[in-house]
């Protein structure tokens, strides 16, 4: 077995539906229950969905606020106003900015742009840089992406006496501000058709407004802001991010050709996925780890030149700031990992000068780690202030939890999922407290694992690369039109490999049967090279993943991004011949640690009468349990790392040693009623006398050369070697084949001399009780040492099924 690390749920699609669409657009079943699972169910949708145009746009002005916001603007650049355009330090927040800025330059304003930074002024607007636009002059300042929580500094602008206009697409708190104009379309009384605009979206329809047209050249930027912020890609979303991605191919902007360069992208191939982690991530970067002003600079440049040094500096800044989060990762994963231990649900974890600009990635690693609602905190100890980003799980609304906890918080802001926020030190704990009640209260096991929604379960020969081909259809991929996802079940894994320079990743070949053909195909799973040790080369799998096209030397094939798998029935891993043993035991341990959900320990079993006098402080040495199997005691603990622990519930089973009989290794499997993965070692440190079966010539050769001889010393090593070399056997087996002479009264002992006993009664071999013994271990001999891996693993399952029969007889009695 190998568990998956999510819940699989497949989503379920009118047939009648599905048909209606199938019918209209001429699509095959697979793709219109695709389009149903989206929410688009009528033939008018799809062709919107799958079509989009400019007519997909809404009336700007049916936003609340915005005539007022034109208006304004007009009039300032009628008076030759100075413009502010304040923005957010973030991608969304740095396209906003830009796009404002060619907005502003085409209608011939009198404008510049100020973002904050980071970690000296944090996030939005704030007094100081209210009191310097005064003092610059300003009249006019125009937020994107941020304002709509800023309610004391609206106030402030108004009273120093200029004018703000607040565009944002955040949650709205209790008290909103009173500016001028807000452009907002979450708010209640506005009637804007479309809700989940990205802040540089809101931007673009006030563009929209103030030319009287759809900007086109404008959708560049609109695009890569609304995936970077992971805004869902319906509705007009998913036309800004369509028609952007059209114009991207070949880009009117020096520094989104210059990053797509940098990143390694093809301007034609340029996706979805791109923008949100090649294009988006850079440009983030600036922001994260100094100024914000870098990308706004590369966004609006109309020089080549200039564009290929801020984006080298752009990709430099994105590596710095992995290594950065690499090791914030590392100390953040142990302090949550304590916390999980002591049974938190909501995590909370905080450090002095932590980077701030990385602590929301982290907070996004803990909750794929542990899947549990987090805030990062960096402790500022000058200010005794920390900052901190949030980000939650699907059963958990993190702005409203915090908003519960607002009487905590100096300051916060964001989304349903994530979160920013200042809070003095001292009240950290009591944050903590407060939130992991709430989330006690909240949350059930089942909310506490990921679920993962695929479109259909299928067979392989349902997706033919044809049908692949259509699924680019449904594209952009993103937030809210994630990428078709799909389980095949039961496949034969017929290779598997390591790839990369740190051999991180995994490709797997996978078999699926149908009648007399076979099809096969590649499956990646990034990341996930940890798995390979869990996986056993007689398994079957079931997978769930994306369907895309692999090309190579001209050759197209079907291929699939793993997301998550399993293996439902116990494994069984061929580990016979292993020469290191302690090896072998370290990397299945590192494997189980590095795997959600598995034990980080195997349980070891050897089987008395093999020789293992060390073998307790070995596994001591090792770090896993050993349980010793012996005739009429059964199996115990034999080191400290298995007192206290229990058999039973036990998921992965090192078989270490030789069993003494079939059905030794049988009691011993019945009791592992957790048993997931079993680990077949089967070493044989027995000498050589104890190994083997002499034929029944070679007893007769010997039986010969015994009689010629006569009577001899027992201690008479000599003569043993003279046998040895007359029937080519070892030494030691001819001890062996001498004690089954005596047990059989062909010769004695007497007076320490053997002496062969004249005219014995004829004996069958087999009634000798060591030719027995040796009869049943080479018995075990030949099934342990010479069976496929097949084989052992059909005995596994058999023994099980037989087990399992067993219990369910008790039960039912």
């Amino acid at each position: 077995m190998l568990h998956s690390k999510a819940r699989w749920q497949t989503g379920c699609a009118e047939s009648s539906v599905v048909q209606k669409l199938a019918e209209a657009h001429h699509l095959d079943t697979l793709t219109a229950r695709l389009l149903a699972l989206r929410g688009i169910t009528t033939p008018e949708a799809a062709e919107s969905f799958l079509h989009s145009r400019q007519d997909g746009f809404h009336d700007p002005f049916l936003m609340k606020d915005m005539k007022k916001a034109v208006d304004r603007i007009r009039l300032a650049v009628e008076h030759k106003e100075f413009i502010r355009i304040y923005g957010d330090y973030d991608a969304d927040g740095v396209t906003s900015t830009s796009l404002v800025m060619f907005l502003l330059r085409k209608i011939k304003a009198r404008f510049d742009y100020y973002i904050p930074h980071r970690v000296r002024e944090g996030y939005g607007l704030n007094r100081q840089a209210v009191e310097k636009a005064a003092e610059d002059g300003v009249d006019l300042i125009i937020t994107v992406d941020t304002g709509v929580s800023a309610v004391e500094q609206v106030t402030y602008i108004q009273e120093l006496g200029m004018d703000v206009i607040v565009t944002d697409h955040h949650e709205l708190p209790d008290i909103l501000p009173q500016p001028l104009a807000l452009v907002n379309p979450k708010q209640a009384d506005c009637p804007y058709p479309f809700k989940h605009l990205a802040g540089v979206g809101v931007a673009f329809k006030l563009a929209h407004a103030l030319l009287d047209r759809v900007p086109e050249e404008l959708l560049e930027l609109a695009a890569i802001g609304t995936v970077a912020d992971l805004m869902p890609l319906h509705g007009e979303n998913r036309t800004i991010v369509k028609m952007g991605l059209k114009r991207m191919q070949q880009s009117a902007f020096p520094g989104i050709r210059a990053l797509l360069k940098i990143a390694g992208i093809e301007s034609q191939q340029v996706t979805s996925t791109h923008l949100g982690f090649a294009v988006g991530p850079r440009l983030n970067a600036s922001g994260r780890l100094g100024s914000a002003n870098n990308s706004v600079e590369l966004l609006i440049t109309g020089d080549s030149g200039r564009a290929n040094e801020l984006a080298q500096l752009l990709d430099e800044l994105n590596q710095e700031r992995k290594r950065i989060v690499r090791e914030i990762n590392e100390e953040a994963l142990a302090i949550a990992a304590e916390q999980v231990q002591k049974g938190n649900t909501f995590l909370v974890v905080a450090k002095p000068d932590w980077n701030e600009g990385v602590i929301g990635i982290v907070a996004s690693k803990i909750v794929e780690t542990y899947y549990r609602p987090t805030i990062v905190f960096s402790m500022n100890d000058e200010s005794g202030l920390a900052k901190g980003s949030a980000r939650s799980i699907e059963s958990f609304d993190m702005y409203e939890n915090l908003t519960a906890c607002r009487e905590l918080l100096e300051h916060f802001g964001g989304h349903r999922s994530a979160a920013g926020m200042t809070i003095k030190q001292e009240h950290i704990d009591a944050l903590h407290r407060q939130l992991d009640h709430q989330a006690k209260a909240l949350l059930g096991p089942d909310d506490l694992v990921p679920v993962i929604r695929a479109d259909a379960a299928c067979h392989l020969k349902d997706v033919p690369l044809g049908w692949i081909e259509q699924l680019q259809k449904l594209e952009p991929f993103g937030a809210g039109n994630p990428s078709p996802q799909f389980i095949v079940e039961n496949l034969r894994l017929t290779d598997l490999r390591l790839l990369g320079r740190d051999k991180k990743h995994m490709k797997l070949v996978l078999s699926e049967s149908q009648g007399e053909s076979t099809v096969q195909i590649e499956a990646l799973g990034f990341g996930k090279a940890h798995l390979s040790e869990l996986i056993s080369p007689t398994a079957r799998l079931d997978v769930l993943g994306e369907l895309g096209i692999n090309e190579w030397n001209g050759i197209r094939r079907p291929q699939l991004t793993l997301k998550d798998l399993r293996i439902t029935e116990i494994q069984l891993f061929d580990w016979r011949g292993t020469a290191d043993a302690a090896a072998r035991m370290d990397s299945l341990k590192a494997a189980l640690a590095a795997s959600e959900g598995c034990p980080d320990m195997p349980a070891v079993v050897a089987f008395a009468g093999m020789h293992h006098h060390a073998l307790p402080q070995r596994m001591d040495a090792l770090g896993c349990p050993l349980w010793i199997w012996r005739a009429g005691r059964g199996l115990k603990p034999a080191n400290e790392r298995a007192q206290g622990l229990v058999f039973g519930q036990m998921a992965d089973i090192v078989l270490y040693s030789l069993p003494t009989t079939l059905g030794a290794a049988e009691q011993v499997l019945a009791q592992a009623e957790c048993l997931e993965r079993c680990y077949a070692m089967f070493k044989d440190e027995r000498s050589s006398a104890e190994t083997g079966m002499p034929s029944r010539d070679q007893f007769k050769l010997v039986y010969g050369s015994v009689l010629k001889q006569g009577s001899w010393d027992v201690k008479d090593q000599r003569l043993m070697t003279l046998f040895s070399r007359r029937s080519g056997l070892s030494p030691a087996m001819i001890e062996f084949m001498l004690t089954v002479f005596g047990e059989l009264g062909f010769i004695q002992e007497h007076e320490g001399r053997y002496v062969p006993v004249p005219s014995p009664a004829k004996q069958d071999l087999s009634k000798s009780a060591s030719y027995q013994e040796r009869m049943k271990l080479t018995e075990v001999e030949q099934f342990c040492f010479y069976s496929s891996a097949s084989e052992l693993h059909q005995w596994l399952l058999k023994q099980r099924m037989e087990t399992s029969k067993e219990v369910l007889e008790e039960t039912t009695k």
